[in-house]
């Protein structure tokens, strides 16, 4: 089995809104939420810990994530969303402490820091025994408008932040998915600063403009840590939120990685619930890897970013996915294309762990 590293996990969010328990089964928190609020705005689970040690999923970026109030209608009307910097700031200050308190509550969770930590969490998993064993959490902020200033970055990283994107939607800083525009002043300092402290930046869901400059401007490691490729999708660029092959690109020539969403409308745009998973397979899983890999010319670019828990669930993931452990089934279906050993281990979780050890302090 190969090692496992997913870039993109909600997991504070669904924890402190639908009180999920990630040291559960995912089984066990699908039973618990038949017919919840949860289950009707997130799917049912795909995460956690006894299939994260099933699938040897050693290392996740764990998002703080809070959407902005102007965007929710109906039902979700009823979840925690910022008006203002403020807001924003402390719902994801809450979020950046249920990462602490589940590693500190539960020690097969481990924050991930530095590079040593890293290199520890990594060794555990050369143990036999399922209880040495420890999954790594970076934690990633999705959407910047939780930095009230450029300056207040390096609060966020000493306590923990390691990665930011820009943008969900726009931001105060960025162009962003429905949103399109360029980086803003407040942006551009905000890279300046994020480069002087080492903090990794995150392109996923900034707009065309703004990931095209923020590549122009920004010294240090970047990543996406969840999109797919454009060129496979029936998307009007207007959305921005695939990844067109000229970002795609510009980005492995920074030695960046992409990571790849399993999600159905991100595989196939057309899909609908209705269709049902056996509409998508895993194959379409590895068209999207493939053909990062071709416009990147190797397949050192391409990860894995599942955005699991992300506001849906294992009804709307391919066919052989029922919980974040099937991860795992990508390795013999990208054996099938044919690609080699080596590149299967990068794609599956090396290429993440090789931009860790560059871009952690």
């Amino acid at each position: 089995m190969y090692l496992v590293v997913d870039a993109h996990e909600d997991l504070a969010w669904n924890a402190l809104i639908f009180e999920r328990e990630y040291n559960r089964s995912a089984l066990a928190t699908r039973r618990a939420e038949e017919n919840s609020l949860a289950a009707a705005l997130s799917g049912h689970t795909l995460l956690g810990l006894p299939e994260y040690l099933q699938g040897r999923v050693a290392v996740i970026f764990g998002t703080l994530f809070v959407p902005p109030a102007r965007l929710l209608t109906g039902r979700k009307e009823d979840v925690p969303a910022y008006v203002n910097a403020r807001q924003a700031h402390n719902l994801y200050a809450h979020q950046l402490e249920y990462y602490h308190r589940l590693a500190a509550e539960h020690r097969q969770f481990r924050l991930i820091g530095n590079r040593g930590d890293l290199e520890q969490v990594l060794a555990s998993w050369e143990s036999d025994d399922l209880l040495a064993r420890r999954v790594g959490l970076v934690p990633l902020m999705e959407g910047a408008d939780g930095i009230r200033s450029p300056a207040e970055a390096e609060w966020w990283m000493e306590r923990g932040l390691r990665i930011v994107g820009l943008a969900w939607a726009g931001t105060r800083y960025a162009g962003g998915t429905g949103e399109p525009g360029p980086l803003t002043p407040a942006g551009r300092r905000l890279l300046k600063v994020m480069a002087d402290l080492g903090l990794i930046l995150d392109l996923s869901h900034a707009s065309d403009q703004s990931f095209l400059e923020a590549l122009d401007r920004f010294e240090g490691t970047v990543i996406a840590s969840h999109s797919n490729p454009r060129a496979l999708l029936k998307e009007t660029p207007r959305y921005e939120r695939a990844l067109s092959d000229e970002m795609i690109r510009r980005l492995a020539q920074r030695g960046g990685v992409i990571g790849i969403v399993p999600y159905n409308r991100f595989l196939k745009s057309d899909w609908q619930l209705s269709d049902g998973k056996a509409a998508v397979t895993l194959r379409d899983v590895v068209a999207m890897i493939d053909h990062v890999c071709q416009v990147a010319g190797s397949a050192a670019h391409v990860g894995l970013g599942s955005d699991f828990d992300g506001g849906f669930g294992v009804e709307s993931v391919p066919a052989e996915i029922d919980t974040v452990a099937d991860l795992q089934k990508i390795g013999p279906a990208l054996r099938a294309r044919g690609y080699s050993e080596p590149d299967v281990r990068g794609i599956l979780g090396l290429n993440w762990i090789n931009l860790l050890r560059r871009g952690l302090p």
